[in-house]
């Protein structure tokens, strides 16, 4: 058999629920995986081998008596340490809040608990996730299995990295700026960023109350190796909660069919690397042969997007930073004060006003190009993954950075769906490349079902060893 940490989450479910194998064996194959590459990847920062056992037996227990048994029954999951779990800190990376524990779990770990998930490992991100580079003034660095000194990318960094090196098949992540998708591009697996509403966010800590740019354009969400766990992950997240005032069940999904995909191979605002161009290009060529009319054609005001993006995200943490600066790392300080130097935040309310009614114009302009277009494909990052540190090297890679991961923060500013999937690997330096389809409002699962087919016809073959 093959060994039970390469399996897909619903492979290990089905193995599970059928008897072929146990909880317990899945759940230890799993933890020795994390021991023998964790040491040198640190994407777990805290292993849960005593209750992941525990709720092994529990769950093999149910598969013996006969009981109904949940979609993901027995089935290990990591989860991001800025993810409240009952009984555990939620650290947001940071010493200041390695020793509060949540009181409640977050809805999507309630969720997945539910539906039999058994939590195995929390993740690692940078300082209260506000990098897209992992290295947490708590846990440190987070290394990329793919190669010693490549990023992992962030927020959701020990994710991606735990995900791709077979320490967990399935995680849960979340997204304001490319989160759950930023690693997806520089680790070779996938994740989706849902339409906003779509899967539940509520925390304790550090509040429970989001400001505005959380309110509008934060969501969580899966990540996995292969989009059909993405895809059994959304369903089992999807839905109303009430401690989401904002959450929304999903409507009744479309016909799956191709349609009509616009691509922007070279999004405007900044360079392309060579590389990430041609995996575009693959990637639209893999949806043309499986039937759908790819045309290239960039949505409206793309430029203005991205720009509007920086700005609300920058003006609302302004309002917080006198807070956060005593707490964060100097190179998570760094990254954000250059970042928003470069785009200082909005001084007064009439100024927010007209920022927030400029936003209803943009996303009523892609609302009417989409619907021409109902999928969009771009890459993730302009560029493939950089190397520790390159961030905040100096002002010019800070902007450089901003620059690279324009393509993701779209969606985060026009509560879109946007799913990432692996298109191949850097042919010079044999780094992964990712590229987004993204859609409509509720359109999530179009995204998924496009993805699929890139990653069938173009992924590199996860997990793997770490490259040294």
């Amino acid at each position: 058999m093959t060994e039970l940490w390469r399996r897909t989450a619903g492979e290990l479910a089905g193995l599970i629920a059928r008897g072929e194998v146990s909880s317990a064996e899945v759940v230890d194959a799993h933890l020795s995986r994390i021991a023998e590459v964790n040491p040198r990847l640190n994407a777990v920062v805290r292993v849960l081998a005593d209750e992941a056992r525990a709720g092994a037996a529990e769950a093999d227990r149910r598969v013996k008596a006969g009981a109904a048994l949940g979609r993901l029954h027995g089935v290990p999951i990591t989860v991001k340490e800025n993810i409240d779990m009952a009984g555990l800190p939620t650290t947001n990376g940071l010493p200041a809040f390695a020793g509060i524990p949540a009181l409640v779990d977050a809805p999507v770990v309630e969720r997945m608990r539910a539906a039999g998930a058994i939590p195995i490992g929390r993740t690692n991100l940078p300082d209260m996730g506000l990098r897209i580079h992992t290295d947490s003034s708590l846990h440190g660095l987070t290394r990329n299995p793919w190669g010693q000194s490549l990023t992992a990318g962030g927020s959701s960094g020990g994710e991606g990295s735990a995900l791709a090196s077979g320490m967990s098949p399935l995680g849960l992540g979340n997204d304001i700026g490319g989160s759950l998708r930023n690693p997806a591009h520089a680790c070779a697996i996938a994740s989706i960023r849902p339409t906003a509403g779509l899967i539940p966010d509520a925390q304790t800590i550090p509040g429970a109350d989001r400001s505005l740019s959380f309110q509008a354009m934060a969501v969580q969400g899966p990540m996995a190796r292969r989009v059909s766990d993405v895809r059994l992950g959304l369903e089992i997240l999807a839905g109303a909660h009430p401690r989401d005032p904002w959450s929304l069940d999903p409507p009744p999904r479309r016909p799956a069919a191709p349609c009509r995909v616009a691509f922007v191979a070279a999004p405007p605002g900044g360079n392309t690397h060579p590389a990430v161009e041609a995996a575009t290009r693959r990637a639209a060529d893999a949806l043309a042969d499986a039937g759908y009319d790819v045309v290239e054609a960039c949505p409206p005001r793309y430029e203005q997007v991205v720009a509007d993006w920086l700005t609300l995200l920058g003006t609302d943490l302004a309002a917080v930073m006198d807070q956060m600066r005593p707490i964060m790392g100097a190179e998570g300080l760094t990254f954000v004060d250059t970042a928003f130097a470069h785009s200082p935040p909005l001084r007064d309310a009439a100024a927010l006003s007209h920022l927030m009614t400029a936003r209803d114009g943009l996303a009523r302009d892609w609302a009417v190009f989409m619907e021409a277009h109902p999928l969009l494909l771009t890459p993730t990052w302009s560029t493939p993954p950089f190397t520790h540190g390159f961030d905040v090297r100096d002002e010019a890679s800070t902007l450089e950075v901003l620059s690279l991961m324009r393509p993701v923060v779209v969606a985060n500013y026009l509560g879109l769906p946007s799913a990432a999937v692996p298109a191949g690997l850097d042919p010079e330096t044999g780094a992964p490349v990712g590229v987004l389809v993204g859609g409509r409002r509720m359109d999530d699962f179009a995204c998924l079902d496009a993805a699929e087919v890139i990653e069938t016809r173009l992924a590199p073959v996860t997990p793997i060893d770490p490259a040294w």
